[in-house]
C-alpha cells in the first residue's frame, strides 16, 4: 500500500518549519511518503478528493488543525456514510478503530486513514498507522552505481529482497533494502559486508552513526567553515548526542576572522586566496590548535551564485580533514546552486572523514 500525506490548513503551506517538521516525524517511521497533497482551509475539491482517495486501496495521513478536526471528520462521515460521536470531548467517526493523542485509525473498504490535529509550536501526534518492520537502509563508499548494482543484485536476490541504490555524492551510494515475502535482511547485510569490507556502514541515519562512533572511541571532532556557513555544524547538532563528541565550529566568512580565529598566514591568503588547498590546511591546523578535538574539517570554496573565476570558477571547494597524525585535502568541482553546492560540500566532508579513519568507522 501506497502512503499519501494530506495537510489541510494555509499554516501547513506558509509556515515551512512547521511543515518539515511534520515531514521529518512522519519519515522517522514511514521512511517513504509517496506523495503529499496540500489543501487550504477554504478548498471545496477537498470532498471530492476523499471521496476518490478512501475508496482506493491506500494508506493516507490526515493532519488538520484543531479548528477544522472535526470538520475534516464530518466530511469523511460524509464519504463512509457514517456518523460523528463524541469521545473524550472531540468528534470523530463512529467506526474509528482507534482514537488517542488528537487523532483517530479509520478503516473503510481497503483504504487505512491516520487523522491528526496539531497547531504550530506544538508536539506532533503520535502516528496509529503501523508500518511493517521490513527495511533497512546502508551506505556504500568508493564504488561507482553501476558496479554496486551489479555486484548486490545477485545477492538481492538469494536473500529475496528488493534494493534500490541512488548516488549521494561521487562514490557514495545509499542503498534502501526492502523484504519480500520470505526476505532476509540481515544475511543480506552481512554478504554484501563479506564481498566489500571496509566500504559498507549499515545505518538509516549515517551521522548518528558517526556521532556514536566517536563517543564510544572517547574522540571529539571540530569544524572550521567558510562557504558551508555552519551546515556542517547543522548537519551534526539537528542529531541526538552531538553535544557528546562536538567541541564546536567556527565560521569565518571573511580573512581577517580565518586569520584571528584560526590562525590563517596573512601571507597564506594573499598568495593563495582564502579559496586554496593552502588555507584550508591551515584553517584545520587551526581550529584542531584551539580545541580538544581528535578529528577537524575545514571548508572554503565558491557556492555562488557570484565571485567565481577562470581558475576558480563558482562550485570550486576545497574541504580539509584532520587527526592527529595525517591531514587529507580535496579540491572539489561542483554545480547547482548556492544551496546545493553548500550540501554537497558537507556531504564530502563527511565521506572524507570516513574514510581517514576506516578502523573506526567501518
Amino acid at each position: 500500500m501506497k502512503l499519501h500525506l494530506l495537510l489541510i490548513g494555509n499554516k501547513f503551506i506558509y509556515n515551512s518549519s512547521l511543515r518539515e517538521y511534520i515531514i521529518r516525524k512522519i519519515e522517522q517511521k514511514a521512511d517513504f511518503i509517496n506523495s503529499i497533497t496540500f489543501f487550504k482551509e477554504s478548498d471545496n475539491s477537498l470532498f471530492l478528493y476523499l471521496e476518490k482517495e478512501l475508496n482506493s486501496v491506500n494508506k493516507y495521513i490526515i493532519i488538520t488543525t484543531k479548528q477544522h478536526f472535526s470538520t475534516i471528520g464530518k466530511l469523511i462521515c460524509t464519504v463512509t456514510s457514517d456518523n460523528q460521536i463524541l469521545k473524550d470531548g472531540t468528534l470523530i467517526p463512529s467506526n474509528s478503530s482507534i482514537f488517542e493523542n488528537n487523532g483517530y485509525l479509520l478503516f473503510y473498504k481497503e483504504s487505512v486513514t491516520n487523522v491528526l490535529y496539531m497547531d504550530e509550536m506544538e508536539k506532533m501526534p503520535e502516528l496509529l498507522l503501523n508500518f511493517e518492520d521490513s527495511k533497512a537502509t546502508l551506505h556504500l563508499f568508493e564504488e561507482d552505481r553501476e558496479s554496486a548494482i551489479a555486484m548486490l543484485s545477485t545477492i538481492a536476490q538469494t536473500y529475496d529482497v528488493k534494493i534500490d541504490v541512488v548516488t549521494i555524492v561521487d562514490e557514495w551510494l545509499r542503498v534502501d533494502i526492502r523484504s519480500k515475502k520470505y526476505g532476509n535482511i540481515s544475511k543480506f547485510i552481512n554478504s554484501a559486508k563479506q564481498l566489500l569490507p571496509k566500504k559498507i556502514i549499515a545505518s538509516a541515519n549515517l551521522i548518528s552513526y558517526v556521532i556514536d562512533r566517536l563517543y564510544s572511541y572517547n574522540k571529539k571532532i571540530a569544524f572550521a567553515e567558510s562557504c558551508s556557513g555552519g551546515l556542517l555544524t547543522y548537519y551534526f547538532t539537528k542529531n541526538n548526542g552531538a553535544s557528546k563528541i562536538l567541541e564546536g565550529s567556527l565560521v569565518t566568512y571573511s580573512n581577517g576572522m580565518k586569520e584571528n580565529w584560526l590562525g590563517v598566514n596573512e601571507n597564506t591568503l594573499q598568495k593563495h586566496g582564502a579559496v586554496s588547498s593552502e588555507v584550508v590546511l591551515e584553517m584545520s591546523e587551526g581550529v584542531m590548535n584551539v580545541s580538544s578535538a581528535d578529528y577537524t574539517i575545514s571548508i572554503s570554496g565558491i557556492a555562488g551564485d557570484g565571485g567565481g573565476s577562470e581558475y576558480k570558477p563558482i562550485g570550486t571547494v576545497y574541504v580539509g580533514v584532520r587527526s592527529k597524525t595525517e591531514h587529507r585535502e580535496s579540491r572539489l568541482n561542483l554545480s547547482g546552486d548556492r544551496n546545493y553546492i553548500q550540501h554537497q560540500s558537507v556531504l564530502f566532508a563527511v565521506k572524507m572523514l570516513l574514510l581517514m579513519d576506516k578502523e573506526m568507522f567501518f
